[in-house]
């Protein structure tokens, strides 16, 4: 299994540190399983502030995967069909145990130096 590190809008950010958001969705995922999100925070937090143990990766059409996460997902409606607009097939990342780093950290501690627009695969440390 793989750590990636996966950027994420703040506001959603705040949602699965608070708990109301536990499945992270996705249009794609990295052929090889992950077992670990580092969290990446969007502009403009622009840092790594945390990171995410996956209990399980869903993949079902957009209308069943909402059906089964919805409680959870963070997101409106309207906001999860419009981003899976024209999809067949969605992803959800299941999300257990949340770790929030107290110092945010720079991706070039990472030695990441450009903003990613997916996922980047992470050495397992």
């Amino acid at each position: 299994m793989k750590t990636i590190l996966l950027p994420i809008k703040p506001q959603y950010v705040e949602k699965i540190f608070s708990g109301e958001k536990r499945y992270e969705y996705r249009k794609r995922i990295p052929k090889e399983g992950v077992d670990r999100i580092i969290i990446y925070a969007t502009h403009p937090i622009m840092k790594v502030v945390g990171e995410i143990k996956v209990v399980a990766i869903l993949k079902d059409s957009p209308s069943s995967l909402w059906e089964k996460t919805h409680e959870y997902s963070g997101i409106s409606s309207e906001g999860f069909f419009s981003y899976f607009s024209k999809k067949d097939i969605g992803y959800a990342y299941e999300l257990g145990e949340v770790k929030k780093y107290q110092e945010p950290k720079s991706l070039s501690e990472y030695g990441i130096n450009y903003i990613p627009q997916s996922f980047v695969y992470m050495d397992d440390r």
